[in-house]
């Protein structure tokens, strides 16, 4: 077949040759016009006449361990939105900054800046289960402002809590996990971003806060610092240290009215969280130790300084008792003993650097009117409770009853105002609700994206009144689908609790109002499922509640009986004074608090999403 005709004239190839390169320049412009949706933007240099004044930004946290990254952000609940600023020390082509359910980023809410090679662009995106990244048709990241400073490059840009869209993430009450990275190449477009081949990392933080002012301290009030003491952090990714400090002998009885956080400079990035325990009474004397909190040969007597005083946590800010109450410190009755506990996350495997980051203490030797106090809701630490291997999501609740409440708190109650939630790492979500004649009445804390790597101390919007009655039922979730044996309830990190340590006040004798279920229908339910599985000789009773679980033949029909069985079964109750013995009274064989009326969270008018509130 014969291409050119041979009657062709050279005006006529000249005509197809640049109607040919005209269809090409068409292609190779529409290639780089800005992309759909998109900002572009105009220049990444101040531009001093359309400056804003200044926003307060009074939240803020370090990205990624160098520092380099760093995310401020401001809370209008009026308007139920919220403003970000993303200042990038040194940037190259582009940042991505994205929230995810757990910290993936597959399946993630995308905010993009990035360029071209001669512009740059700015554009709300989303991650598909592959990874794949596209613009979103709906764009609901807000871009204010980008500049570029000495200090480094910054974005100013906001978003609505929720946005009506189901490719974005929602913010709400609890974690939220931050996704970051950075561009190191121009891109032709978006979908060219490969998020495995740049660098990223994850942070978590408390988006959600408070807005009410922080109360006044005292004009006598007074500081101690409970820090590390020089220590060399160790040159490895993660590391819990362990020291202990004592107070002055005699000590007087003061409150505490406040506290913060104490970080070396330079370690911002590095210091990830930190607790101040206080000791037992009952243990006289408690060595002085300085060192890993998991070494084997650290004094046993550090395993009875477990009292949480003060908890802090990466990007949490000061917190403060309500003026009618503080945190009793020293006097009769208390430990001179406080443990220290750092956690410090080196995945940069940095040597060298010394560190004395800590909690400092704000105190008053002019007792409030209230003691504050501090008591532990949710499941016993006992091996009774298990969540069985292979799960997606498998819950476990633990009980106040209102036997226990009517029988240890005052007529008037007791005011709920912080609490701190707890499981280790299958723990996937935790919520305490206050139920009062059998419905559920007010959510005390919930975090249904809960990590125990982020864990502090977290002030309620609110403040809750628990009256003698009523019911507080903590409801954990739990994820165990890499797990191939069941996770029983303990200590240990691989095993697992359900804890909400509730800050109230006034203080009272209740420091322990927790439940498990009753162990002889636990054996029960292991003589029911060794026969159903056609092991007619089962050892029930001879071995550990442990070695039981681990022996049982785990499949789904085990797994929905054990669930039935929490959901049933009778219950042993905790009801602990704070001498650690039971208030009076007959605790076993318990009867499950009936709930018959189900709280419903204010929703969103557009799709029904829970509507937080100032």
């Amino acid at each position: 077949m014969r291409i050119l005709n041979k009657h062709l004239r050279l005006q006529d190839i000249t005509i197809m040759y640049f109607t040919a390169l005209a269809a090409l320049m068409v292609i190779l412009v529409a290639s780089y016009q800005a992309p759909n949706n998109a900002v572009e933007v105009s220049s990444l240099k101040p531009n001093l006449s359309n400056a804003l004044p200044p926003l307060p930004m009074p939240f803020r946290v370090p990205l990624d361990p160098r520092g380099q990254l760093q995310l401020a952000w401001n809370i209008s609940y009026a308007n139920q939105e919220i403003y970000m600023e993303l200042k990038v020390a040194d940037l190259r082509h582009g940042v991505v900054l994205g929230m995810s359910d757990r910290g993936e980023f597959t399946n993630a809410d995308l905010v993009v800046l990035w360029d071209s090679g001669n512009k740059s662009y700015f554009g709300d995106a989303w991650s598909d289960s592959e990874g794949r990244i596209s613009l979103d048709s709906q764009q609901d990241y807000e871009l204010i402002e980008a500049k570029q400073t000495a200090k480094g490059f910054y974005l100013l840009f906001k978003r609505p809590f929720s946005t009506c869209d189901p490719r974005d993430y929602l913010i709400e009450e609890g974690t939220v996990h931050i996704i970051y990275g950075l561009l190191d190449q121009p891109l032709t477009s978006l979908e060219q971003l490969n998020l495995s081949r740049i660098h990223t990392g994850v942070q978590r933080v408390l988006m959600l806060r408070p807005d009410t002012p922080p109360p006044t301290l005292p004009p006598d009030v007074q500081t101690l610092d409970v820090v590390a003491p020089n220590v060399i952090i160790p040159s490895q990714e993660t590391t819990y240290w362990c020291f202990i400090h004592r107070l002055p002998e005699n000590m007087p009885k003061n409150h505490i009215v406040m506290y913060e956080s104490v970080i070396t400079s330079g370690n911002e990035a590095i210091v990830h969280h930190i607790e101040v325990f206080e000791c037992s009474p009952d243990v006289r004397e408690v060595p002085d130790y300085s060192g890993s909190c998991d070494d084997k040969m650290k004094p046993g007597k550090l395993n009875f300084c477990r009292h949480v005083l003060a908890a802090w946590a990466m990007g949490a800010e000061a917190f403060y008792y309500p003026p009618d109450a503080g945190l009793p410190m020293g006097g009769p009755g208390s430990s001179r003993y406080l443990r220290l506990e750092v956690h410090y996350h080196n995945p940069l495997i940095i040597s060298g650097r010394s560190d004395s980051s800590g909690i400092r203490l704000h105190y008053t030797p002019s007792l409030r009117r209230y003691d504050a106090g501090i008591m532990e809701l949710g499941l016993v630490y006992t091996p009774i409770m298990a969540v069985p291997p292979k799960q997606h999501t498998f819950y476990l609740s633990g009980y106040c009853t209102s036997k226990c409440t009517q029988t240890a708190l005052p007529p008037g109650g007791i005011h709920i105002f912080a609490s701190q939630l707890h499981t280790h790492l299958a723990g996937r979500g935790v919520r305490t609700v206050l139920v009062r004649g059998g419905k559920e009445l007010e959510i005390v804390q919930e975090d249904q994206h809960f990590s125990t790597h982020y864990q502090t101390i977290r002030v309620l919007r609110k403040i809750v009144n628990v009256l003698a009655g009523d019911v507080l039922i903590t409801k954990c979730t739990y994820n165990t689908e890499d797990r191939s044996q069941p996770t029983v309830g303990g200590f240990g990190i691989m095993e697992e609790m359900c804890v909400n340590y509730i800050h109230y006040y006034p203080r009272t004798q209740l420091e322990l109002c927790k439940s498990h279920v009753d162990p002889r229908y636990l054996q029960k339910y292991f003589n029911f499922i060794n026969r159903f599985h056609g092991n007619d000789q089962c050892v029930c009773g001879e071995v550990s509640v442990t070695e039981q679980y681990s022996q049982l033949q785990w499949d789904a029909f085990s797994g929905d009986v054990l669930d039935s069985l929490y959901n049933t079964a009778p219950i042993s109750m905790h009801c602990n004074q704070s001498s650690a013995r039971l208030f009076p009274g007959d605790w076993e064989k318990q009867p499950l608090p009936v709930v018959t009326s189900i709280l419903e969270k204010p929703r969103y008018p557009c799709e029904g999403a829970p509507l937080p509130t100032s």
